[in-house]
């Protein structure tokens, strides 16, 4: 006999999330001239646990028309509000993610028209907004024998984290498309990490700087590659390292941040 409890979830419907926990903002400051560091704290982050790097958390900002945060619910596929209506939410990789601090950091890439970059530019110590996650990163392969990581500068963070945590000793290629010279960011110092700024040409595609540099890379025998950033542009990625380079997919993670014209 079937229970309720035993039937497999219909088509559409999602494994809920992890709930919001409410935060409010410490303060922020400019990383570059393209990126901002909002600084969050809250109780309730004293719960979540940042296991890998590239982790995720989802980012729940106040509602525009109400003008106040409102913790939305789950439908059984997306998050809505009680009119229907949907929210605000974007995912982030958190930095100096400190439970026992509560407290944690977001990189937020400078844009025109973006939600979250506007909250970004604009938020103030005290304000309000909420995290769910978090969301599961990027297990590192100690015998791997070396490293390629590109993305544009919403993947840096996650990159960043990356380098970090591959042992010393194993070759590291860190590949960052930005909009302009300005987004360039340090890295920890690292013998064995080389890292390659590329600028999209002005109108281009996202990605027309960064597949080029990527198809320049030697990746030996069983090289791990990890990708993420705008979802046409992990398409070509993926299908440069399955089509041109041969790669199994068990050596490759591929993830699309965002979407252009969106």
């Amino acid at each position: 006999m079937t229970t309720q409890n035993d039937r497999p979830q219909r088509a559409g419907i999602r494994r809920e999330p992890p709930p919001f926990c409410e935060v409010h903002v410490l303060g922020t400051r400019a990383i570059t001239p393209r990126m901002v560091r909002v600084s969050l704290s809250g109780d309730d982050l004293a719960g979540l646990t940042v296991d890998e790097p590239a982790s995720s958390v989802r980012l729940l900002l106040p509602d525009i028309v109400r003008r106040r945060l409102i913790i939305p619910i789950w439908n059984g596929n997306r998050f809505v509000f009680d009119d229907g209506t949907t929210p605000i939410i974007r995912t982030m990789t958190p930095v100096n993610f400190d439970a026992a601090a509560t407290r944690m950091d977001l990189d937020i890439v400078v844009h025109r028209g973006g939600a979250a970059s506007s909250w970004a530019q604009s938020c103030r110590p005290g304000d309000e907004a909420a995290i769910s996650g978090t969301a599961r990163g990027y297990a590192i392969d100690s015998r791997a024998p070396a490293y390629v990581l590109a993305g544009d500068e919403t993947a840096l963070p996650a990159i960043i984290q990356i380098v970090a945590g591959v042992p010393a000793g194993i070759p590291v290629v860190a590949l960052i498309e930005a909009a302009d010279g300005a987004a360039r960011t340090d890295f920890a110092s690292r013998p064995d990490l080389a890292v390659r700024w590329v600028v999209v040409p002005p109108g281009a595609v996202p990605g027309a700087a960064l597949l080029p540099a990527l198809s320049d890379v030697d990746m030996p025998v069983g090289c791990k590659v990890w990708a993420a950033g705008e979802a046409g542009a992990m398409h070509r990625v993926r299908r440069h390292l399955t089509d041109k380079r041969g790669l199994d997919r068990a050596d490759f993670t591929v993830r699309g941040y965002w979407k252009h014209g969106r």
